[in-house]
């Protein structure tokens, strides 16, 4: 009989026992286990991390640490790591947050534009994704990349078609150029290439005549009309006499690449550059500028007209004043020249 009441006794002792490591095994596993509420956060696991360094990015949004550990190990989480950007919502357990990072890589909306090189796009992407910019920049300017797409350095530039991309955190430099020069061929369809035929350029020559047209205007509705202008130059043997590429000739001369130039002077018009279209008929090396798509399409559908010149139009900023002869074009100038010097601009 008193045998009887010790193994009740120990049986009932196991009982609670086994329901006291259920409960914990369950609250371990299915209990809520964030730190934070509202929104989500971000966890970035980089390329080749070991599992300290994940508990470590964890740290500020999981209540109970040991609880996690528990169930990454059982898991097999800990042993097998996964790079990337992942969402960690509020109220998570510690299932779900494994789930999340095992398989939960969230895309990155990666955007880019108005980069004047290949450097400024390697600084713009490096703050989007996991590859830094010498990385990047190193995959930019890879040599055999470019000559196996006949592409030049100076050319490289116009490969990059801004707009929204959806890239993972964790893609490298070499996935990134590579998936852009996939864009790339997409954006140049049949028809773009036939159309740039047509007006007698290439598509890096239109990309190239499209960097200065973005830089002459900022107005999308103009586009087309100064594309004109210069389109009326080059099919007539005419030099281009861009600004923009003499201001680029300049900075690319001195490597100031931050200095702001707001008036080209005559003695600029002189710089012995192949970016300087004051002196070389042909059109620059490469863009000076990422164009946009407005700017790209703008020269591949430029307006038909029989303008030749342009100028600032200081009635209607942003615009310019266009002419079809260099006399009417020399008193749209001189109201330009007097009202730079009346607003103090030297340079």
């Amino acid at each position: 009989m008193y045998i009887k009441k010790i193994l009740l006794a120990i049986a009932i002792l196991g009982l609670i026992g086994l329901s006291v490591f259920s409960y914990y095994i369950y609250t371990s596993i299915f209990s809520g286990n964030t730190s934070f509420s509202g929104e989500e956060k971000l966890v970035y696991v980089p390329t080749g991390a070991n599992y300290q360094i994940v508990i470590d990015s964890l740290q500020p949004y999981v209540e109970d640490m040991e609880s996690f550990d528990l169930v990454a190990r059982k898991k097999g989480y800990a042993s097998n790591i996964r790079a990337g950007r992942y969402a960690i919502k509020p109220g998570m357990n510690n299932n779900d947050l494994v789930n999340a990072l095992r398989s939960g890589n969230v895309p990155v909306k990666l955007t880019f534009n108005n980069q004047e090189r290949l450097e400024n796009l390697a600084g713009r992407i490096a703050q989007q994704i996991e590859a830094d910019s010498t990385t990047l920049i190193e995959a930019f300017k890879d040599k055999e990349f470019l000559a196996e797409n006949d592409f030049t350095e100076a050319e490289a530039l116009a490969m990059y078609i801004p707009n929204q991309y959806e890239f993972y955190w964790n893609t490298s430099a070499e996935e990134f150029r590579d998936r852009m020069k996939r864009e790339y061929d997409r954006f140049w369809t049949e028809e773009k290439k036939q159309k740039a035929e047509e007006i007698g350029l290439n598509p890096k020559e239109v990309s190239t005549l499209a960097s200065i047209v973005h830089k002459e205007t900022a107005k999308v509705d103009e586009r087309p009309k100064v594309a004109g202008v210069y389109m009326n130059r080059y099919k007539n043997g005419w030099k281009l006499d861009a600004d923009p590429t003499v201001i680029y000739a300049l900075k690319n001369k001195t490597q100031k690449w931050d200095t702001i130039i707001k008036r080209v002077l005559y003695k600029d018009l002189e710089l012995d550059s192949p970016y300087n279209t004051y002196i070389y008929k042909e059109l620059p090396p490469g863009p000076i500028f990422m164009p946009d798509i407005s700017a790209i399409n703008a020269v591949l559908n430029y307006e038909d007209h029989e303008y030749f010149y342009f100028v600032a139009d200081v009635e209607n900023f942003g615009y310019h004043k266009f002419a079809k002869n260099l006399a009417q074009h020399n008193r749209n100038k001189q109201e330009y020249v007097r009202w730079i010097n009346n607003q103090g601009v030297k340079r």
